[in-house]
C-alpha cells in the first residue's frame, strides 16, 4: 500500500477508527498523490516567478490561450475564471460561499464539526465517491422500494454491494421509520451498513416531517448503539423545495456529532436547486469531531476524484459562484420557488376535487418535482404505453401500479389537461 494511504489510514484510525473500519478495500487503498503533476504544479505556481514550465495548458499574453469565438459569448468572464483547469476539491471561494449557504439554510449545523464542501460533477458523481470509498461486495446499501434508479446502479452493480429496501410507506402513509430500523438491525452480523436518505424523495416528493424526521435519526443512534458502523448518505438534490409542513433541513445536521459509529455524508448541488441542470455542480460533504478525519475523508476524496475525472468543470463553477454572490440571487431563486410550490398546490387541489372518480390513489407529497398516482385498475406500464401513443403525454412507470408525473416541467395553466388525459388514459384501458 502506498505511504500516503497508509497515514491517511493513520490519521482516520487515531481520530476514529470506526470510520476507517467503513472504508471500502478501494477507500482504504485511495490517496492524493503529494509528490505528483499537481502538487509539483501547485509549487511552482507560487515559486517560479520567471517561467512555469509546469502548467498542463497552454498560455498566452500572461493568461489561458482561448479561441475569441468561444469568448465572445462568455465575454462577461475573465479567461483565467473559465480555461484553466479547476483544483479538484473546485474553486475555494465556491466550496467557501456553499458551506456558508448549508449553515445559513440548515440552522442544526451550527456549531457541528464538518468538512469543507468538495465540489462534484454533480450529484451523481458524489454518490458513486461515497460508493467507491465506502461500499464493498456483499455490503449493506439501505434505502426505501420507491427511489431513484441510479443507486441501483451505482452501489449495486458498480459496486456488487447488497441492496435492502424497505416500504417508503406506513398504511397511515408516514416515513416508515420502522422499517429503516428494522433492515438496519439485521446488519448487526456484518457491523457496517449505508443509508441512503433522499428528500425531497424521487419519485414521490415527499419530506418527512418532524416527528418523522426525530424517528429517523433515532433509528440510526440506534443501529449504532448496537455496534454496526453506518455511512448515513443525505441525497439532497431536491433541497429546498418544500411546500408544506415538513422537514425543511437536511437530516445532515442532526446526524452529525451523533455517535462515533455514524459517518454523515451530504450530498447536494446547484444542479436542482438553482436550476442548472446541464452545469453539473455538486457537492460532497462529510461530518466528523476529529479534524484529522474530516482532513483525510477530503484526501481520499481527491483521490478518488484525481483517478476518474481529475476536476470538475471550471466555467460551471465560475457561473454558479457568480449567482450565489450577485444581490439578486435570492430573489429570483424564491420567484422559481413560488411558480413551483404553485404547480404542486395545484395537482393536490386536481386530486383531491374528486373529479377522477375511483381509479387511482395518490402518493403523499409535499415538495420536490414530482409525484406518484398509485393506480388501482390498470398497469402502470401499459397506461404509460397508451398515454404517449394516443395523447402524446409522457409518465414513468414505476412497477405495477405507480406511475410518476413531473409537475416540474408543465405550466400550472396546462395541469388540469394533463390530469384529464391521464384519467382518460385510464377509462380507455378499462374499456
Amino acid at each position: 500500500m502506498n505511504p500516503l494511504a497508509e497515514q491517511l489510514n493513520e490519521n482516520l484510525k487515531s481520530g476514529n477508527v470506526h470510520v476507517y473500519e467503513m472504508l471500502s478495500t478501494l477507500g482504504k487503498e485511495i490517496y492524493f498523490p503529494k509528490e505528483g503533476i499537481l502538487s509539483q504544479s501547485a509549487e511552482a505556481s507560487a515559486n517560479a516567478k520567471k517561467y512555469n514550465a509546469t502548467i498542463g495548458i497552454a498560455t498566452e499574453n500572461g493568461g489561458p490561450m482561448h479561441l475569441a469565438s468561444i469568448q465572445e459569448t462568455l465575454s462577461a468572464y475573465k479567461p483565467q475564471d473559465l480555461y484553466p483547469y479547476a483544483p479538484p476539491a473546485g474553486k475555494p471561494e465556491l466550496r467557501k460561499v456553499w458551506r456558508e449557504k448549508m449553515l445559513r439554510e440548515n440552522p442544526a449545523l451550527t456549531d457541528k464539526s464538518f468538512g469543507n464542501p468538495v465540489v462534484t460533477n454533480a450529484l451523481t458523481h458524489g454518490l458513486s465517491i461515497v460508493a467507491d470509498l465506502f461500499a464493498d461486495e456483499g455490503d449493506a446499501v439501505i434505502y426505501p422500494d420507491k427511489n431513484w434508479e441510479n443507486y441501483e446502479l451505482t452501489f449495486g452493480i458498480r459496486r456488487h454491494a447488497e441492496i435492502i429496501n424497505y416500504p417508503l410507506f406506513t398504511e397511515d402513509m408516514k416515513f416508515n421509520s420502522q422499517g429503516l430500523r428494522d433492515a438496519l438491525l439485521a446488519q448487526k452480523d456484518k457491523g457496517k451498513a449505508i443509508v441512503i436518505l433522499n428528500f425531497p424523495n424521487n419519485p414521490t416528493g415527499y419530506t418527512p416531517g418532524a416527528k418523522e424526521g426525530e424517528e429517523i435519526v433515532s433509528a440510526i443512534k440506534e443501529a449504532a448503539e448496537a455496534g454496526i458502523n453506518v455511512v448515513v448518505v443525505t441525497d439532497d438534490a431536491y433541497f429546498g423545495l418544500f411546500f408544506e409542513d415538513s422537514l425543511s433541513e437536511s437530516l445532515f445536521g442532526k446526524l452529525s456529532g451523533l455517535h462515533p459509529r455514524i459517518l454523515p455524508v451530504k450530498v447536494d448541488g446547484a444542479t436542482k436547486e438553482e436550476y442548472v441542470w446541464g452545469f453539473r455542480v455538486g457537492f460532497i460533504t462529510y461530518a466528523a469531531e476529529s479534524g484529522d478525519v474530516l482532513a483525510a475523508l477530503e484526501q481520499k476524496t481527491l483521490g478518488i476524484i484525481r483517478a476518474t475525472i481529475s476536476s470538475a468543470s471550471h466555467p460551471s463553477q465560475t457561473f454558479v459562484l457568480q449567482a450565489l454572490k450577485s444581490p439578486d440571487f435570492e430573489a429570483q431563486k424564491e420567484e422559481k420557488f413560488a411558480i413551483m410550490k404553485g404547480r404542486a398546490n395545484k395537482v393536490k387541489a386536481l386530486l383531491d376535487s374528486g373529479k377522477y372518480g375511483d381509479v387511482w390513489e395518490y402518493y403523499p407529497f409535499n415538495s420536490g418535482y414530482f409525484m406518484c398516482l398509485k393506480l388501482k385498475t390498470v398497469n402502470a406500464e401499459a397506461l404509460r404505453q397508451h398515454l404517449i401513443h394516443e395523447y402524446g403525454v409522457g409518465t414513468i412507470a414505476l412497477g405495477d401500479t405507480d406511475l410518476r408525473v413531473a409537475f416540474s416541467c408543465i405550466a400550472e395553466e396546462n395541469l388540469e389537461d394533463l390530469f384529464d388525459l391521464v384519467y382518460k388514459g385510464v377509462l380507455d384501458l378499462q374499456a
